[in-house]
This record gives C-alpha cells, structure tokens and sequence, in this order.
C-alpha cells in the first residue's frame, strides 16, 4: 500500500522545504493533486529527496500532541480554564477513550510513510536510481527518525507494536496476534539494534541535494541529528558508557571546524561575553551586575535570544533540530493556540511548581530568582504565559503564526551526557558540565601554571581540556565551556553531590526543568528517572505536587494513581 502522494508532500510541508521542492523543477515537474504509483515516485534522486522532505512534512503535523504529552502529563504546564476535556484528563492522569492527545495513530501514520520510504529507497538502490551513498544517508535519517517515534510511543504507551513494515489495512494493528504489543524494555533493545547499523549516523554533509539555504533557512538542521537518537536510546536502556560516548560525538561536531569560533563554541554551551553581552548566556551590562533594569532582554542578545534570533553562528551554536513554521504553508503553529493569552486559546499555562523552582535559585549576584523563569514565560493581564514559541508572533499580524517546533538543543545534550556520566561513576565530570563547565570544576586559582590543571585526565568518553592558561599559554578545546547554570549566572550547586550518585542525578534532572521547561523533556525525565530508581514517588510526588499548589481537588487521587507503574502509560486505543 502506498502511503505517500504528491498531495502529502504539497499540503503539510514546511516552509524551506517546500520553497525548496517548489524552487527545484527537477524535484516537481508534476501536478500537485496528482497521486502517483511508486514506479513514477521513485525515479531518481530528485524523487528521493521529495520522499524525504514529505515525511518531515507529515512529522510536523505531530508538534503539539508531542509538547502536550511530554509536558502537560509532567509538573511544569498545567490547564487554564479554557483546557477541553482531554486537555484536564492529561493533566489529572485520567485518559478515556477518545482522548485526542492520546491517539497513537497519528504517531503511526508517520511511520508508516517512513516504513514505506525506506523500503522504496532499497529499491532504488537496486534498480540503480541512486548511488550507494546517497541511499545511506537517506536510508539512515528516515530511520533514525522512524526510532525516535517509536520512543516517543513506548515514552506515553508502554506497550506497542513495533512494525517495520506498512500493512495493507493499518486497522489490522487492532489484531494483537497479529501485531503483538512489545513492551518497552524490549523495544529499546530492538530500536537499539537497529539504530546501530545504520549505515551513516552522520547528519548529511556540506553538498548533499537536501542541504541548502532557502529563504535565509539552512536546512540542515531541519532533519533529525541520527546520533542524538542513539544517544537517548542507550540512555533510556541503562547503557550509560556507550550514551556519553555517543552524546560526546554530538558536542564536537565542530572539533574540525577551521573556523575557530565554531571549534570551540559550537554544541559546548560557551561562557558569557561579559563584555559586550553578544551570547546565550544570561548576563547584565558590565559593572551593573547589581541593577535588575541592566539584565540582558532582548532579540539580539542572551539567553532568550535563542528562542527569537535567525539563523545566525550564535543560533547554531545551540540547536541540533528544529522544524519551522510559516505563515505560507500549513500545518499553522499550534503553539499560539495552545499558549497565547492574546491572539490564541490560552489553553496551558506555566505551573506555580515550576514558578517557585526559579524563584529557588540564586543568581551570583545575590538576586533571589532564576532569570531563565523571566525569558521562558511572562504575564499578560495578570495570567503567566509560555512565551518560547510565540516570541515571533505579533498581534499587529496575527494570521502570521510564524515559529518553531524546538526538538533538540545543545544545552539538551549536556544534561543528557553527564546524567549518563553520573551514573556511569564519573560525578565530577557529571557536576562540571551542570555547574560552571570544565576549566573551573578542574582549576587551582592559586597555581598560575595550568598545564596540569583545568582538564580531566580521564580516558574517553570523559577526557575534557578545557585549559586557559598565559604562562605557558594554553587554548584547550574545552577552555570556552562555561557550565549549565554558569551560562545562566547561577551559584554552583554543593561539590558534595559530585560523591553522591542519586542526588546528583535528581540536580541533573531539575536542572534540565530550569533550563528545557516546555520544549518536550519533562515528562519523558520524570519516566526514565522513575523507571531506573525503580521508585513511583518519584513521579507520583512532582505531579501530585503540581496539582496541590493549583488548588487541584484531584491532587492525592493523582498522586495516589501514580504511585501504580500500570498508570504511568496511556491506555493504547486504535
């Protein structure tokens, strides 16, 4: 059965790629209502790429079942008064039938076109269509990005079928003798199976069809980094070494960069420019550090700055993969709808949970808040607001719902790595990368010679230089890294967890709430934390708390429900 069509492709594609399909008449020279068989879709590499690019089209139709899942059912959002019904039975962990979020067909219709390219590239390759290399590189994205949806399932299903194949009629999956359900340990080892022999874990490289500027947007970063997946798949699974060696790969992407400031800023969560504030850090004007009004806010500078800015060396030091939205091409941001109190539906909000974690931090100089709280939602007309995915939108034009659908950041990684680290015994790494990065964690202010000092002098994946050093001078490729909370001028967190496994872990993983809130990660951590404590609590706490500060008369029985491990996944219903 074929799954794709030119229409898939057309209606539904994201702005520079469809700028880019329709920019490139050897990829189009068809009607776009046309349907077409396999034998006229698959004809050469231009076709190839036009497969591609439609699934990353059908992907983004996923972007708010996915931040309503992986946030709403965690402790960081919670429902507004406008929320319909399957909005409230998220958030109270109390999903029936018919449950729009909570439907994996949509999951699975992707995956099915991703089933299908992927079969239809093999034939290509056999028929001669494509060379050898440009079918691994494709071969590899789709599936790579078909491993990442069936995490996102086992994350909110548990149980799933996991199908490689696209069936004649997709109700079949109803038949569980047919399509058994594969619980989620198992299928984390069946992804990781797979994912390993990719044949390219690579991004596509500099001169490949598909990588390009179009309109001002590189595309590279449109497709899914094959190596964060693995990554995430051997830390879900408890293979802590090959997670950290894997992530490792990701933070020096630009190790052989020429450019200098690629090969020491890029993916390493660079300090702050102190002196003219041109960063992703949060910082204030120099020597008016003690002046709140002096705090870096704006589009061109600091850490709220990556949420606004364009594609600029600052912006791709950070993201790993992002997926746009334009005023031009459907599907519209669902983000305005979902968040904005002006112009949307207001439908989720920011906790008072995850309210009160900022307001818990200490900034160094002495301010009693997490200034990351000030740039990540803000109030309008008294109500806070989730204001990462609207800062592009403007009621002056409010039918241009411009945007993107964040997936994977630097800052993403590094928690994701010394989490991994932590576990695999190497906490002062671990701490380093949380707090104020290599050079301090490893340094002696005393000593002038850093020549032993400011690296790790551990053996890969945990062999850090971050040396700064004058006499003798030293440049380390780790000597810009300046930490987590050191980007977001925080006091370091006590030494004392660097020997203490369970709590480090827990700083990690709060950490990540302060600086990832509402970009997908919070419930997926709260599950894989709970899943390897082996500790209900863990996740029943934060939820049953959520809701108690919200006045939520539901709050225990919640609490209570997930003390259950059956109730931590969503009921599969097709």
């Amino acid at each position: 059965m074929n799954y794709l069509t030119i229409r898939n492709f057309t209606r539904g594609i994201l702005p520079a790629a469809a700028l880019l399909l329709f920019s490139c008449k050897k990829t189009f020279e068809v009607l776009p209502e046309t349907t077409l068989d396999e034998s006229q879709m698959y004809r050469n590499i231009y076709d190839a790429d036009a497969a591609i690019i439609g699934i990353y089209g059908k992907l983004e139709t996923l972007a708010e079942q996915y931040v309503v899942l992986n946030e709403l059912r965690g402790d960081l959002i919670t429902v507004t008064e406008n929320a319909d019904t399957s909005l409230q039975q998220l958030n109270e962990h109390a999903v029936v039938a018919g449950n729009k979020y909570a439907d994996p067909r949509s999951f699975y219709q992707v995956i099915f076109n991703c089933n299908d390219v992927l079969k239809n590239l093999g034939v290509m390759l056999e028929d001669k269509k494509i060379t050898q290399a440009d079918y691994n590189a494709r071969y590899s994205d789709i599936g790579a990005l078909r491993s990442w949806l069936y995490l996102q399932l086992g994350i909110h299903f548990g149980e799933v079928p996991y199908i490689t194949t696209a069936p004649e009629n997709v109700n079949d999956i109803k038949n569980s003798a047919a399509y058994p359900r594969v619980p989620f340990a198992t299928l984390l080892q069946q992804l990781i199976a797979f994912t390993e022999q990719l044949p390219v874990l690579d991004i596509y490289p500099s001169g490949s069809s598909l990588v390009t500027t179009v309109d001002g947007y590189a595309t590279q970063k449109f497709f899914i980094n094959r190596l964060c997946v693995l990554g995430d798949l051997y830390l879900w699974n408890g293979d802590y070494r090959k997670a950290a060696t894997t992530y490792r790969a990701v933070m020096e992407t630009g190790a052989n960069s020429t450019n200098t400031d690629e090969q020491f800023n890029t993916y390493k969560i660079r300090y702050a420019d102190v002196a003219n504030n041109n960063d992703l850090a949060v910082g204030y004007i120099r020597y008016r550090e003690q002046d709140l009004q002096s705090l870096i806010n704006n589009a061109a500078q600091g850490w709220k700055s990556m949420f606004i800015r364009s594609q600029d060396a600052l912006w791709n030091e950070e993201w790993i993969w992002v997926l746009p939205f334009s005023k031009s091409f459907a599907p519209e941001n669902p983000f305005i709808n979902l968040f904005a109190a002006d112009g949307g539906s207001y439908l989720l909000k920011p906790s008072r949970a995850v309210i009160r974690n900022w307001n818990s931090q200490v900034q160094n100089n002495g301010f009693p808040f997490d200034a990351r709280k000030l740039f990540s939602i803000d109030t309008s007309s008294g109500r806070p607001v989730v204001m990462k995915y609207s800062y592009n939108y403007s009621l002056l034009t409010p039918l241009e719902k411009t945007g993107n659908w964040f997936l994977y950041r630097a800052a993403q990684v590094h928690l994701h790595y010394a989490e991994a680290a932590n576990r695999d015994g190497e906490g002062k790494v671990a701490w380093a990368l949380l707090n104020q990065g290599i050079a301090t964690a490893y340094d002696n202010a005393s000593v002038t010679d850093k020549t032993n000092l400011q690296q790790t002098f551990e053996p890969a994946p945990y062999n850090f230089d971050g040396r700064y050093g004058t006499a003798p001078y030293f440049r380390g490729p780790w000597h810009r890294n300046g930490g987590i909370r050191g980007r977001a001028y925080l006091t370091p967190l006590s030494t004392g967890l660097q020997q203490q496994a369970e709590a480090l872990e827990e700083a990690i993983v709060n950490e990540s709430a302060l600086e990832l809130a509402f970009e997908g990660n919070r419930w997926p951590d709260l599950l894989r934390i709970a899943l390897r404590k082996n500790d209900a609590s863990f996740l029943a706490e934060k939820v049953g708390t959520k809701l108690q500060l919200e006045g939520n008369a539901h709050a225990s029985e919640v609490k209570a429900r997930l003390l259950n491990k059956a109730n931590w996944y969503l009921p599969f219903n097709w």
